[in-house]
């Protein structure tokens, strides 16, 4: 069970245009896989949004995975979801480390990333973190992305209106000056 202690969550983002994710899934374990798709999918259709799931074999692959789909399709945002388990090696923290890097740079860039792939130290809590109805880490995924996208779209639509653009009309008149020679 999560801990007693609560958590401020912000509420969801509305929008004025369909919203549309794909959720990129490492599903090595199954079971926390399908939980955390269901409190993503969950999530966004909350908000009206419609989401593509694609499989992946492993966490590594989920950022080139993001990246080949933002090149080569029209997604407004990504969520990944994953599970990480701490072995006996130095696997983990590799696999963990240059997931997240990878995933922090994509969204340096201007992606709509939600971060959801678990790295636990076993199984009990991957089945906690993931559980819809208990700490929902897919669902918090899919929010996070909603997020960024409501900024995105907020922030992308002002482009036009800001900073020093002059009047096109401006630009002919001083043209048409005396000083300015003829051809």
């Amino acid at each position: 069970m999560a801990s007693s202690q609560t958590h401020y969550t912000l509420p969801r983002p509305e929008f004025d245009r369909p919203v549309k994710l794909l959720l990129v899934v490492a599903p090595y374990y199954r079971e926390i896989a399908d939980n955390m798709i269901a409190g993503a999918c969950a999530e966004i259709e909350a908000v009206g949004g419609s989401f593509e799931i694609v499989e992946v074999p492993g966490a590594l692959e989920i950022p080139t995975t993001i990246a080949m789909a933002e090149r080569l399709s029209n997604f407004d945002g990504y969520v990944a979801l994953g599970c990480v388990i701490r072995g006996a090696t130095t696997h983990y923290e590799t696999v963990c480390n240059d997931s997240s890097r990878a995933l922090q740079l994509l969204g340096l860039q201007g992606l709509c990333i939600g971060n959801g792939i678990l790295t636990v130290e076993n199984m009990a809590q991957a089945e906690e973190r993931a559980d819809p109805g208990d700490m929902n880490k897919g669902g918090g995924a899919a929010a996070a992305a909603l997020h960024l996208v409501a900024l995105a779209r907020k922030w992308g639509g002002q482009r036009g209106d800001v900073g020093f653009k002059p009047d096109p009309e401006d630009i002919l008149l001083a043209g048409d000056s005396k000083d300015t020679p003829t051809a």
